[in-house]
């Protein structure tokens, strides 16, 4: 029992250190540099996990894009350069957080926009319930009242059920 105690503590020691240890071959050399870079894993998207940022990320992907944030930041690019180039590249997507624009705003607003529509169709059509509304024309109504008529005075002509005692 205490053996495997002991296997099950290694085995969870060892995957902490493999994912504190996040490409330790690609560090960069100026820690001002490295650390600008992994501020940058944080904002941007896997495009595997999805929702998920590549700091957070092991596939393979995002190990490459962590790569190439690297290489930009140590390119001399600013953040804003980066995040600039990777909207280029991969598309508004690929940043957790998109910067707000028009087409942003049409994607959340759609939405809320459908339902109050939804909602106003609802409520014009439950007070348009209560409105009379002539199912039949007076020629219907009068025959309507004609049948009924001839049913209620045993025509012999209706029957109704062939169990039915008044035919």
């Amino acid at each position: 029992m205490r053996r495997a105690g002991l296997a099950l503590a290694a085995a969870l020691a060892s995957a902490l250190c493999l994912a504190a240890a996040s490409d330790p071959a690609e560090r960069l050399p100026d820690p001002a540099q490295e650390a600008r870079a992994r501020t940058l894993f944080k904002e941007v998207r896997c495009m595997v996990c999805q929702n998920e940022s590549i700091e957070d990320s092991q596939a393979e992907l995002a190990v490459d894009l962590r790569r190439l944030v690297r290489e930009r930041v140590a390119a001399g690019d600013d953040d804003v350069a980066v995040r600039r180039w990777l909207v280029e590249r991969y598309g508004e997507f690929v940043m957790l957080r998109p910067a707000f624009s028009i087409a942003n705003l049409v994607l959340w607003l759609a939405p809320l926009a459908a339902v109050m529509v939804g909602g106003l169709a609802l409520v014009t059509r439950v007070r348009g319930a209560g409105a009379e509304t002539e199912w039949l024309t007076p020629e219907e109504s009068a025959r309507l009242a004609e049948l009924v008529r001839t049913a209620d005075g045993h025509d012999p002509a209706f029957k109704s059920s062939p169990d039915d005692p008044k035919a």
